[in-house]
């Protein structure tokens, strides 16, 4: 097998790793290329292919992810990852953890552990790496490692819900809230929406702004109910669709240009956040890029109160 055969075949692997660490499509796409780069100018034959090229993506992501924090701290609102359509590595044994550290809501758990514990974590918790491959990738060792991994393992279980869905009784549920949607039904929104739901958009200053967002059933159900008719009125289109393995959408402009994705976390059977991607430097991997200011203004020159 040649080494590009084999860079080939572990690619899918290696952008899974980059993506949970950065939280960035993009910016995981560059760190696999540069681990390709890095592959082909090395001279030594590795032992173990998938160990090396690991090692090589675990350390340029944890650069990438130090070098991108003053950028994050700068960001303009709300800070979400950059949604992922589909997971492009598949592991039948570890299918569970793959699952839950792709989601949203992991990922943004992910944001609070530092560039190590987050690398750590990340490969011992998702992928199952033994602890002298995770030394040799982070440059710690092994003792370090273990402690490394049971800060981050004591930060997330911290943070996780009590209570997770299933996936069948997650997809059961947003197939109502999108009926619901559709159908401008206040009531049939309200009684699946959490007490205490947010919906918070992500726009880095790059698209409209839903204020700090909308909190509670009650404002979220109304907002929801008065926002959809005038968007179809305008040939917009809502595509429900797997997002970071959650059920979620795109929102597509009458050219089927994508003006933002929506994630929903479920739990307890209710939803407990939606979270809008609607920054359009996050959305080019999704499809070409509707002008959302261009949407918002048609959008509100045929509401009902505009006329």
């Amino acid at each position: 097998m040649t080494r590009v055969e084999e860079f080939e075949q572990l690619r899918p692997l290696l952008f899974s790793i980059a993506y949970r660490i950065l939280g960035s499509v993009s910016e995981a796409e560059d760190a696999v290329q540069d681990t390709w780069l890095r592959y082909e100018l090395s001279s030594a034959r590795p032992a173990s292919t998938r160990a090396f090229l690991s090692a090589v993506v675990t350390r340029v992501s944890i650069d990438v992810l130090r070098s991108g924090r003053v950028r994050r701290e700068e960001y303009v609102g709300p800070w979400f990852p950059e949604p992922l359509l589909t997971d492009p590595y598949e592991d039948p044994e570890q299918s569970a953890e793959l699952a839950d550290s792709l989601s949203m809501a992991s990922l943004l758990l992910l944001e609070r552990l530092s560039p190590l514990e987050r690398a750590v974590f990340v490969l011992r918790e998702v992928f199952a790496f033994g602890f002298p491959e995770i030394a040799s990738a982070v440059g710690r060792s092994e003792a370090a490692c273990r402690q490394l991994a049971v800060r981050a393992r004591r930060h997330m279980d911290a943070g996780r819900p009590r209570f997770e869905a299933d996936r069948k009784e997650r997809e059961e549920l947003a197939e109502r809230f999108f009926d619901a949607f559709r159908e401008g039904n206040v009531d049939g929104l309200r009684e699946l929406l959490a007490a205490d739901v947010s919906m918070i958009a992500d726009s880095g200053g790059k698209a409209p702004q839903w204020a700090r967002g909308f909190f509670g059933a009650e404002h979220v159900s109304l907002v929801l109910a008065a926002f959809l008719p005038p968007f179809v009125r305008i040939g917009g289109v809502v595509e429900p669709r797997q997002m970071n393995g959650q059920p979620g959408a795109i929102f597509r402009d009458r050219d089927g240009k994508v003006v933002n994705t929506w994630t929903l976390d479920i739990l307890d059977g209710r939803i407990q956040a939606i979270r809008t991607v609607s920054n359009p430097d996050k959305l080019g991997h999704v499809g070409p890029v509707a002008d959302a200011w261009a949407v918002l203004r048609e959008t509100q020159q045929v509401r009902p109160d505009a006329e």
